[in-house]
């Protein structure tokens, strides 16, 4: 008698905007921990390439200007980038959240927003080790789902179906 929902928002989950978005996580990253005097330069350059990629592979609008939004405020004003940084990642933390695909993923970046408004003096090493942690996670999840047989988000169509199963995409 239960009645099961299924909300696809991640429906634009696609193999190429993962791999790139991981690659780019961990090459920031690197970055990062490389040149933190050039962080402002660095985390402003990474959010809008991030943006431009949701744009590319057709995230919903909001979604690909918030980034590019919290890339362009660090741009404008280098000394907010703690308090930018962490409000794009509380809000990114709340989508992964919202969409339970990615839920430990979601709770460790609201742990990341935390700890950087709470260490602004320490922002380019907390930057750069969520950066890592994101992009190495993701890619291990993006490697698992393919030898699991597939991309674990999509629903499989072919599965027969309850009659009291109802599936909302």
């Amino acid at each position: 008698m239960a009645i099961h929902f299924q909300f696809n928002i991640q429906q634009h989950r696609s193999r190429e905007r993962r791999i790139l978005n991981s690659l780019l996580a961990i090459l920031t990253g690197i970055l990062t921990l490389s040149y933190p005097s050039f962080l402002y330069l660095i985390a402003g350059g990474y959010l809008i390439a991030l943006g431009l990629i949701f744009i590319w592979v057709r995230v919903p609008a909001p979604i690909a200007a918030l980034p590019i939004l919290a890339g362009g405020l660090i741009f404008l004003f280098p000394e907010l980038i703690p308090y930018t940084f962490a409000a794009f990642l509380g809000f990114f933390g709340l989508i992964l959240l919202l969409a339970f695909q990615f839920a430990f993923m979601g709770f460790l970046t609201l742990i990341f927003a935390v700890l950087i408004v709470m260490n602004p003096d320490s922002v380019a090493y907390l930057i750069a080790g969520f950066l890592l942690l994101y992009g190495a996670s993701n890619l291990i999840r993006l490697f698992q789902d393919r030898r699991n047989g597939g991309d674990q988000n999509r629903p499989n169509l072919n599965k027969p179906r309850d009659d009291k199963e109802i599936i909302i995409e």
